[in-house]
């Protein structure tokens, strides 16, 4: 199979899993789904989606969240893991939304990595799911199933965001993502991977990952 084909392959498999891609964070505005992904730094979605209830039923906004102390956002995202400098984010960018935006997320990538707390994954993730702008976060799964599928060297999460780019259409990027997300944590997880389950790395993966497959 060529590289071409490897792709049309994987984009014609994940469309017929998961046809549809609701974003994993809960949210309702491009600012709780900022505070939602920067909050998914090294903790599980599902946390995140019992937390954040919680977080917005007192501050949803900019302008609410400034008037919480920093303290009292720690204390309520403290179940989500690095809790001292993700609340201190929050206020931060937040002061600066307002300061700056008038309250408004922008929507341009490298406006949001200015944020305190926003690195280019979340910058991504908001520009694609909030914005409908083409982006290609790269998470640990995607990350993972682009060196299985060997579409790329696995190198680091930055080479592997250029050749998913390269590799696959544009237009794909933002349901695509989300595709490979769920299909990395259903069927090829970082640790107990099966060959009757993982079948798209069984069909296209490179010899050592099928190799390891149980």
């Amino acid at each position: 199979m060529t590289k071409a084909e490897k792709v049309q392959f994987i984009i014609d498999e994940l469309e017929k899993l998961y046809p549809e891609t609701p974003v994993p964070l809960d949210h309702k505005d491009p600012y709780t789904l900022l505070i939602a992904v920067l909050l998914s730094a090294q903790c599980t979605d599902v946390r995140v989606n019992q937390i954040t209830p919680l977080l917005f039923a007192k501050a949803d906004n900019p302008f609410d969240m400034i008037k919480l102390e920093v303290d009292e956002i720690r204390q309520i995202i403290r179940p989500c893991g690095l809790s001292p400098r993700k609340s201190q984010a929050i206020y931060d960018l937040s002061h600066i939304l307002i300061d700056k935006y008038g309250g408004v997320v922008p929507e341009k990538l490298e406006l949001l990595e200015e944020f305190p707390g926003v690195g280019h994954k979340t910058a991504s993730v908001v520009v694609s799911q909030a914005f409908g702008i083409p982006a290609f976060p790269v998470d640990t799964h995607i990350h993972r199933l682009m060196y299985r599928w060997n579409l790329t060297n696995g190198k680091n999460v930055i080479q592997t965001e250029k050749d998913a780019k390269r590799l696959f259409p544009k237009e794909t990027w933002n349901k695509l993502h989300l595709q490979i997300i769920f299909y990395g944590r259903e069927y090829s997880p970082a640790r107990g991977a099966r060959k009757d389950k993982d079948y798209i790395t069984m069909k296209i993966g490179r010899k050592e990952s099928i190799e390891e497959l149980k």
